[in-house]
């Protein structure tokens, strides 16, 4: 069934009698199985604050978002975050932190280690098992976070910028090494970047938001990953006329969106 959001709009209050601040507005998505939605659009269209919705770190003002038919109504393990910083335990090793969301779920040692390491290799990290995550280079931490996170198997993978702070060599490879997880495991993923061209080459939708308020401006499904998976390399792919045509259409969406709320 996956996930549904349904006219969910978003309302901060604000102190000494301004008026309240709206976020987003009856915002309309659907996310099924295996899809791979990613959100693109200027600084402050409410990117971020969609992602805390699905997350159930925020309630919607209005509206409502269900997985699988069940209402959301906070955070919960059929959702796992990863974010650009990777909030993983500096003291521990790269397999106790892929193992800590289920530690704190109870399994036993035995299982979890198991499951942990499973992801460990499936994330190219088995090298790596018993080194202090401090250690490894960026590109590494963010593996680690998103073996992590894969570990409690949950049903919606959420990507808050996640690449945005890698080198840009390390962050093609982290693009590809990302959708061949994708591919294996079959999750839904919902991905925010600021990156055109990083969007265009992942996503299987896209939706550019608008700001100001917050809100689903223009949607656009997307073959390029599929490209990439089917056995295209990521520069054919970047390269070829229809990647080039759609991005340039989607920098100047993008851009018209910028000038119009300077």
């Amino acid at each position: 069934m996956g996930l549904n959001i349904k006219q969910a709009s978003v309302i901060y209050p604000t102190a000494d009698g301004r008026p309240p601040v709206e976020a987003l507005r009856t915002i309309d998505l659907e996310i099924v199985n295996d899809d791979f939605v990613v959100a693109l659009g200027a600084s402050g269209c409410g990117k971020s604050t969609l992602l805390s919705l699905i997350a159930g770190f925020l309630a919607p003002s209005s509206g409502e978002i269900l997985l699988d038919g069940a209402k959301v109504r906070g955070p919960g393990a059929d959702r796992a975050v990863v974010f650009q910083k990777h909030a993983l335990m500096p003291w521990l090793n790269v397999l106790d932190n892929v193992a800590f969301g289920l530690k704190l779920q109870g399994v036993a040692e035995a299982p979890r280690y198991e499951i942990a390491r499973g992801f460990i290799r499936l994330l190219g990290l088995s090298d790596f098992e018993t080194s202090r995550v401090y250690k490894l280079s960026g590109g590494m931490q963010q593996r680690v976070g998103i073996a992590r996170a894969l570990t409690c198997n949950p049903k919606v993978l959420l990507m808050d910028e996640p690449l945005g702070a890698l080198d840009a060599l390390t962050r093609e490879k982290a693009q590809e090494l990302i959708l061949n997880i994708w591919h294996t495991t079959a999750k839904s993923v919902f991905f925010i970047t600021h990156s055109v061209e990083e969007a265009l080459f992942m996503g299987t939708k896209l939706i550019v938001m608008s700001p100001r308020p917050g809100r689903i401006a223009h949607r656009f499904d997307l073959p390029f990953s599929r490209q990439f998976l089917g056995g295209t390399s990521a520069r054919q792919v970047k390269a070829s006329p229809e990647f080039i045509a759609l991005r340039e259409e989607v920098l100047k969406i993008i851009f018209s969106d910028e000038e119009a709320a300077a």
